[in-house]
């Protein structure tokens, strides 16, 4: 897909679809009210029929207005014009760039760019715009012996005012180069475990090497000579060999503290000896989906050359049972020092995450931030539109709740207080690796805390759900579910270029 910008009259444009805004009661964007001009009212004569609701996320195609330099146009819903924010905005672009795509346009000028947004500027719009379209023109077909040749749109071009050229520039180039991050990450997510092992991640990290960006693999006799014993406990029942993935982005000042991301990669979870149920088993591949995250956002900083130090931390395995493997009851020992008794194998990501938190240590951070699929309890509690979010440092928090917001991929602080340590506690070492079934979510975290202690830290949690793009999975069955999540999965790579900073 080809994106660019331009700036120019709606009713002067020539191309396959043009895209314009309709608010709810009528009202015509600008450039709506152009092409309405042009074709003596068409447009809003079909209004006044009640012919489109014009509520955000709707779209109606149109063919043939008169004296319009496009043979279709895409009439897209922008809801209230007093709520036309943020959301109304994404979703707008998204489901205009849907439809225009499913009517067989090869091009398409997308008007909605030029629209204003309440604290918006132009880089803000193009950026998201970048990355909703490309979410929604995404397809994972990497595996199917038959591709599909129709027709597709090839072309979109984002249409901005001309004293808005320089920023839209920008954002254009940021939003791309997000959406190729996380093109990235729905790739390996969407890639079955028997071709995306730990050592396939491993290969596509030393792929990313450049000049400023190191890519480091440990295998599981450096981890032994380390202790990671935690990680390793995890590894024993798999034939996978375990990897620790550390990728060190230089782009800031030298000596700067970096900000660490640690991805949580299973490549397959079956839940070990405690093992899960057959059905939708098949989903553990995205067991992953922490790693992928970070990958991508790694690949995105190199792209864009950001004036930032980010280290990208990966523990990869798989979670298998065998005649090796963990057992419920035994006791392991982390890089930490602490003991761990694993009451349950199926608790497996916070046992390599919390030797992957202890190894962040030598990195001397400014922060640490681990991205995982920790717990389905955190659907149970928060449903699947935003992440879980929990960490020992409260403005790193509101850092972290204040770039979700801005980049759309929203999160939900919830506490971790001491008397939840409590459910940890374990008779036979320091802790054990699960608190029973109430607050899930909370007490991993809580088991992660403990190895947090010298670091400002935040736990950035969600069912694989969430990083597959659930949002899109809504009252389906399961064979649809299946296909929604083949076609969108994860936006959950950590922004970069938020425009909240962290502390």
């Amino acid at each position: 897909m080809k994106f660019t910008i331009q700036s120019g009259a709606a009713e002067k444009q020539r191309c396959d679809c043009a895209v314009v805004g309709v608010f709810e009661g009528g009202r015509l964007s600008a450039a709506a009210q152009r092409l309405d001009i042009a074709g003596k009212g068409f447009i809003s004569a079909l209004l006044k029929r009640g012919d489109f609701s014009a509520k955000a996320g709707e779209t109606l195609l149109l063919h043939a207005v008169p004296h319009a330099p496009a043979p279709r146009v895409v009439l897209a819903g922008c809801g209230k014009q007093d709520e036309f924010k943020d959301a109304n905005y994404r979703k707008a672009v998204a489901a205009a760039v849907k439809a225009a795509r499913a009517s067989g346009a090869k091009d398409a000028m997308v008007y909605l760019t030029e629209m204003e947004i309440s604290g918006r500027d132009g880089r803000w719009n193009l950026r998201q715009a970048a990355l909703a379209a490309d979410d929604v023109l995404y397809r994972f077909d990497q595996l199917k012996s038959e591709k599909n040749n129709a027709r597709k749109l090839a072309k979109i071009v984002f249409n901005v005012a001309g004293r808005a050229l320089k920023s839209a520039q920008q954002g254009l180039r940021e939003g791309l180069a997000v959406a190729d991050g996380v093109k990235f990450a729905k790739d390996l997510g969407n890639l079955p475990s028997n071709v995306c092992t730990p050592a396939y991640l491993a290969a596509q990290a030393k792929k990313l090497s450049q000049p400023n960006l190191k890519v480091t693999v440990l295998e599981p006799r450096d981890m032994e000579r380390l202790g990671m014993g935690a990680l390793l406990a995890v590894a024993r029942g798999a034939r996978e060999p375990a990897k620790l993935i550390t990728l060190e982005y230089r782009g800031g000042a030298k000596g700067a503290k970096p900000v660490v991301l640690v991805g949580k990669g299973i490549t397959f979870d079956s839940g070990g000896i405690s093992i899960k149920p057959a059905a939708n088993m098949d989903e553990m591949k995205y067991d992953m989906s922490g790693a992928g995250s970070v990958l991508g956002t790694l690949a995105a900083c190199a792209a864009l050359k950001l004036p930032l130090n980010v280290v990208g931390v990966i523990p990869a395995t798989e979670n298998m049972p065998g005649g090796k493997a963990v057992k419920p009851g035994d006791i392991v020992t982390s890089l930490s020092g602490q003991t761990i008794e694993i009451l349950n194998t199926d608790a497996e990501g916070r046992l390599i995450l919390c030797d992957a938190l202890t190894y962040s240590e030598r990195f001397k951070p400014d922060v640490v931030i681990d991205i995982a699929t920790l717990t389905g309890a955190c659907v149970v509690a928060l449903g699947k539109h935003p992440s879980g979010l929990l960490g020992n440092d409260q403005p790193l928090a509101d850092d972290l709740q204040s770039a979700g917001a801005d980049s759309g991929d929203r999160v939900w602080q919830l506490p971790l207080w001491d008397e939840y340590q409590d459910q940890l506690k374990s008779n036979f070492a320091d802790m054990s690796n699960v608190g029973g079934r109430e607050a899930g979510t909370i007490t991993a975290a809580c088991f992660l805390w403990r190895f947090t202690k010298k670091f400002r830290w935040g736990d950035y949690p969600g069912p694989w759900l969430k990083f597959m793009g659930a949002s899109g999975c809504r009252g389906h069955g399961l064979s649809n579910r299946r296909q929604q999540r083949l076609h969108r999965p994860p936006r959950a790579v950590i922004d970069p270029l938020s425009d909240k900073s962290l502390r």
